[in-house]
This record gives structure tokens, C-alpha cells and sequence, in this order.
């Protein structure tokens, strides 16, 4: 049974999203700040000369939904190069002494911070949290302090930055959607004490069966200690350590599970430990504690088989965009990020790909309490500058610092199984070294150094430009199964599909370049296929292929049963083959004019889901005993 949720004493429901943001690090005191603020579009980004960062603003928004979005109150999609935010916030005098923490949650794109006309903070990307340090804040006579936050946040129609599916036309067309700019994820606050713990990180260690904790401070004390506790889901203590906290600046310990209390995570069986932590004074006294979850669980690789706690788990994974009509890139309420899973799951599938995106913290938290395997990935689309496929991608130093962020924040979450920095580069490899690869390699072995417990993939389909890349995969969206079968057949030759089409299809534009490394007989799987173009009230003759109202991949079927049977046939052809590892069906739901999901953008059903998790549940080749259907040679690998 999976574990129950972190949730926090005095949670709102006056305000939206009012749920405890940061599940993997609970502390006990905390302020929700999301709600209205003051607003104002700054089009010609000329607010710091005209003083807004000391002046009233005339509008008003709806935290955390972006300007953009109908839940904001605002709804125009225009592009604004520059926002502004205001509120007076009140601080609690009980948390007085201690330093007041800031926290964003995410705000596209760059964003700067003021308190009380004073810059408080910076910070670019849009998918990534930061945190900016009010100090200790002290109310008159010992009540309530105020402080006023003011907010801009840029966000450039231009140029490269990681935009992930936004659209930088006005309107949305082909996979590109309706832009987020500004605050888009809570905004809340925290007290800790000058010395107190920051996030941990949590890798379990399955061989040893134990958790290593790494514990990172703010300084170090004569004297401090820090404990930890673990319990398991009927709360009983399990394991408990203690290590001195006056030496190094992150202190590790390990926490040993006895042999009897040891359950590993799994989707079938997600269960988590709690773990409590605290620092110590010379005296014993608390001087911080937090609450966390962690589950034991191991990944690894054996030649061509990428195993879950040391066995093969087909990975049934979906697409997962995160969007939402009414609130774009922002769920309406905490509700809708679990019934996103239970929909995945419902139809069959055991994970998701979290695409062009990094999704919000408590969705993680779900899939961690749910037994959900997914991939983090970052929304790296926006660095193409419209030159030749040589050089066709720039992106910045800013992608690598932007990802580095989001491992550091869901380093500790066992539903993540894998990292995926890039998706869908596309650039010819010639014997010039160019931006694009340079920035391939950075984050791929940034996210090597920051996350030896995880595999990496380079890049989702089309260009992969790492020879050592952990994982490789392929895209590709062939709708007759029968081709599609061929078209996959050859992992057991060392003879993969590749992207662009290595099989000679005319209809490549790209045949004849060169976009990837060679396959070097990595695990593999098909990260993207299927999308297959359904509407059913559009499901006839009449409707024609208009492609401008809506779209998928290949072909609109005519009824649900060719649907039923095609989706079927594409999923057959890789659950047969008993060298993949797994597959990414594209996608869990329509986002506006992309209708190839498997249920509606508003989440509604379009189509017999049973038989979807029917087609899906057969048994997988891959997960046939060691040795069986794996190429000669391989079976003591």
C-alpha cells in the first residue's frame, strides 16, 4: 500500500493550489502566498525606469495561474515581454528571529525580486524553483511584520530559451501551445533558524538495503548533530542514525533497514519510508527538523536490459504534456495532477515520459505514493535559429544550469527512473564541433555527476551526439503496424532505427544525412510513436483531413475500431520484442489542436480505454527470464 500523503498543519482552502508545495522536505511552519496579487503588462519592459518597483499597480491576478490562462481572471495570450507583480505580505510574529525564506515554484522567464524596494533575488528559466532570503523580518512591538514583494518577470518572443511547447507565433499551430509568462507555480514562505538544514538528498541502496543521506547545511556549529529517523508505513521506527554536523558542510550518513523491514518500491508495491530529520545544539536541543519520503529501489543496466530492483519491467509509458485548458502548464488544483495518473494508469500504461516540461514537485510526490515510473525531462525546445540542420540549434549555457536545478530538486523521488536533458535535437554531425553538441555533452555529464543512481539519455530521438549515452532510443511515427514491426526489428543484429529514417524512406527529406552518433548496444526503446489523429465526432468521410483544426500522426481512422486495432498492432510490434526495454505512447490527452490522445483535453473519455489497458497488459518479451531472446553471446552479460 503506498504510503499516505505529506501534508502540512493549517493549509488554506481560501486561496488556489493551497496544498503544501514542496512534499520531499516538510517543515511544520509555513505561509501559502498564493491568491491575488497586484499586476501590470510592462510591453515595452520600461518598469524599473518608471519606478513600478515602488508604485501601486493598477490590475489584478489570480496566483499561481499565469496571464495567459482564463484562471488568472486576465486571459490574453498576447506575448508580453515583461510583468509585474505586488503584495504586502504578512510575516507571523511567531516567526520571529528566524530567517524568512521566499519561495517560487516556478516563474517564466527571468525573473527578479524585490522586498521593500530592495533586490532580493534573480533568477533565470522558466521550469525551475529559486528561493530568495528576507533575512529576519521583525514586526513593530513584537506582532505581525509586513513586507511588500514585487515581482517582474521577462519572458523574450526571441532568441534562444528553453520555452519547451510554447508557441512564439501568435497563435497555436502544429505541437506548439498557448505561452506561460510570469508566476505559474505557488509562491509561499518559510522561517528556519540562522543555522538550518537544506533539502537532503536520499539514494537507496538496494544491494545494502539502506538509504545514504546526504545533508546539506547553511553553515556548520560547534556542537550540532544531526539525527535521522526512519519509519516504515505502520510507523514503526525502523533504522536511526546520528552524525556530527560541525565538520562538514554536508554531512552523510547511512541508514541500515534490517533485513525484515526491507520493501522495496515498485508500481506494483510503492512503498515509502518516512524519514525525520533533525539538527541538534551542544545541549540536545532541536534546532531544525523536516519530514521527508524516500523509497528502496534500484536501476541498472545489463547489456541490452534495463532493470527495476534487479528484474525487467517493461516500461509502458504515455506522453504526458501537463497541460490544461483552463490553466495551461498550471493544474487547476492539486485533484487534477493525480487523476492524470489514475488515467495513464486506467488505460494501461505504468509511467509517463513528462515532456518538454519539468512538471511541478507534487506531481513526483503522486507517482512516488502511486508506484508511477516516469523520466524527467526538461523543455529544451526554443534554441532553433532557423539556419541550415549544420548548425540549426544554439542553445545557451543557461539550459545547463536550468536542468542542473531541476535533478537537484527531484533527486530524492524514486518514481524517476531516468533522466532526458533534450528532446528531439536535430542537427547533421560533420567534422565541425559545434554549440549543440557542446551543450549535449555538458548536461549530459552534469546530470552524470550530480546523479550516479539514475540512467541518462542524451537526447530523446533524432540526435544523439554522446557516444557513452546510457540509454538510446528512436521516434518515429509509421502508422501500418506491419511496417512499423520492420521498421523496429534489428536490436538484436546492433541494428536499431535511427533519425533520421536509417531504413531509406523516400519521403525523408533528411535520408542522407548523419544526425547520431552510432548505437554502441545500449538499452533501447521507442520513446515516441503512435499519436494516432482521433476525434470521434470528426470520424468520417465529411470532416476531410483538415489539418488546422485539429491533427495527429498518419491517417485519421474512420472508426474506433480501426483505432482499437491499430493502437494494438503498434504496441504489439514492441511488446514482441524481446530486446526493448519499453515504449512511449504519444499521448495521454489531446492538448488543444493536437488530438491524438487517449482521452480529451478536458480529460474526458473519446474511446473504450479497457480495451487500450487489454492491448497493453499482454506479457512483454522483455521481461522473459534472464537469457531468454537475447542475441548469442549476450546471456552472461
Amino acid at each position: 500500500m503506498a504510503h499516505p500523503d505529506i501534508t502540512s498543519p493549517e493549509v488554506s482552502n481560501d486561496v488556489p493550489r493551497p496544498e503544501y508545495p514542496r512534499p520531499s522536505f516538510v517543515r511544520a511552519d509555513w505561509l501559502n502566498l498564493n491568491g491575488a496579487w497586484q499586476f501590470a503588462f510592462d510591453p515595452g519592459d520600461s518598469g524599473l525606469e518608471r519606478g513600478l518597483v515602488h508604485q501601486e499597480l493598477d490590475g489584478r491576478i489570480l496566483v499561481p495561474f499565469c496571464p495567459e490562462s482564463e484562471l488568472s481572471g486576465i486571459g490574453d495570450t498576447d506575448f508580453h515581454p515583461a510583468v509585474w507583480y505586488r503584495r504586502t505580505v504578512r510575516i507571523p510574529a511567531g516567526w520571529a528571529g528566524r530567517r524568512v525564506l521566499l519561495h517560487f515554484g516556478a516563474v517564466d522567464h527571468d525573473a527578479t525580486v524585490w522586498a521593500d524596494g530592495r533586490e532580493v533575488a534573480r533568477h533565470s528559466g522558466g521550469f525551475t524553483s529559486f528561493t530568495a532570503d528576507l533575512g529576519v523580518v521583525a514586526g513593530a512591538a513584537g506582532g505581525d511584520a509586513e513586507v511588500v514583494i514585487v515581482v517582474r518577470a521577462r519572458d523574450a518572443r526571441h532568441g534562444p530559451q528553453a520555452r519547451g511547447k510554447q508557441a512564439t507565433d501568435y497563435a497555436n499551430s502544429d505541437c506548439h501551445y498557448t505561452r506561460t509568462t510570469g508566476i505559474w507555480q505557488t509562491v509561499w514562505a518559510e522561517p528556519v533558524p540562522e543555522v538550518h538544514l537544506r533539502r537532503p538528498r536520499i539514494t537507496p541502496d538496494l544491494a545494502s538495503g539502506a538509504f545514504h543521506l546526504e545533508l546539506p547545511l547553511s553553515t556548520n556549529r560547534p556542537g550540532h548533530r544531526i539525527t535521522a529517523l526512519v519509519s516504515d508505513a505502520d510507523g514503526r521506527t525502523v533504522a536511526e542514525a546520528s552524525v556530527r554536523a560541525d565538520l562538514d558542510l554536508a554531512p552523510r550518513m547511512v541508514l541500515a533497514l534490517p533485513e525484515d523491514r526491507r520493501r522495496p518500491w515498485s508500481p506494483e508495491d510503492p512503498h515509502l519510508y518516512r524519514v525525520r530529520i533533525e539538527l541538534l545544539d551542544g545541549a540536545g536541543g532541536t534546532v531544525d527538523r523536516a519530514e521527508c519520503t524516500a523509497g528502496l529501489r534500484s536501476v541498472a543496466i545489463d547489456g541490452k536490459r534495463l532493470l527495476l530492483n534487479g528484474r525487467p519491467v517493461f516500461q509502458r509509458l504515455v506522453l504526458d504534456q501537463g497541460w490544461y485548458p483552463d490553466g495551461l502548464m498550471t493544474a487547476p488544483d492539486d485533484a487534477a495532477l493525480v487523476r492524470d495518473i489514475e488515467l495513464s494508469l486506467a488505460a494501461g500504461f505504468n509511467g509517463a515520459r513528462l515532456h518538454q516540461k519539468v512538471f511541478e514537485e507534487r506531481f513526483l510526490h503522486h507517482a512516488d505514493r502511486l508506484g508511477y515510473l516516469v523520466w524527467g525531462e526538461f523543455g529544451d525546445w526554443g534554441a532553433s535559429t532557423g539556419r541550415t540542420t549544420r548548425d540549426n540549434q544554439q542553445p545557451t549555457a543557461g539550459f545547463i544550469a536550468q536542468w542542473l536545478e531541476a535533478v537537484e530538486r527531484d533527486y530524492s523521488h524514486p518514481s524517476i527512473v531516468g533522466w532526458c536533458p533534450l528532446n528531439e535535437t536535430h542537427q547533421e554531425l560533420h567534422d565541425r564541433q559545434t554549440v549543440l553538441d557542446d551543450v549535449t555533452r555538458g548536461m549530459f555529464l552534469a546530470t552524470k555527476a550530480a546523479d550516479t543512481s539514475r540512467p541518462v539519455l542524451d537526447a530523446s530521438g533524432y540526435s544523439h551526439r554522446v557516444a557513452e549515452t546510457d540509454v538510446y532510443d528512436s521516434h518515429s511515427y509509421e502508422q501500418d503496424p506491419e511496417a512499423f514491426r520492420r521498421q523496429m526489428a534489428g536490436l538484436d543484429k546492433d541494428d536499431p532505427y535511427l533519425n533520421p529514417d536509417s531504413r531509406g524512406n523516400p519521403g525523408r527529406k533528411d535520408t542522407d544525412a548523419v544526425w547520431s552518433l552510432p548505437y554502441r548496444g545500449q538499452p533501447y526503446f521507442c520513446s515516441e510513436f503512435g499519436g494516432i489523429w482521433w476525434n470521434p465526432e470528426e470520424a468520417n468521410e465529411a470532416a476531410g483531413d483538415d489539418r488546422e483544426v485539429s491533427w495527429g500522426y498518419g491517417q485519421r481512422p474512420r472508426t474506433e475500431e480501426e483505432f482499437q486495432t491499430r493502437f494494438a498492432g503498434l504496441t504489439g510490434a514492441l511488446l514482441d520484442d524481446p530486446l526493448m526495454f519499453g515504449y512511449c505512447y504519444t499521448q495521454l490527452t489531446d492538448v488543444f489542436q493536437e488530438q491524438n490522445g487517449v482521452y480529451r483535453f478536458d480529460r474526458s473519455r473519446k474511446l473504450d480505454v479497457e480495451r487500450l489497458r487489454a492491448a497493453q497488459q499482454r506479457p512483454a518479451a522483455f521481461e522473459r527470464p534472464a537469457g531468454f531472446g537475447r542475441p548469442a553471446g549476450e546471456e552472461g552479460r
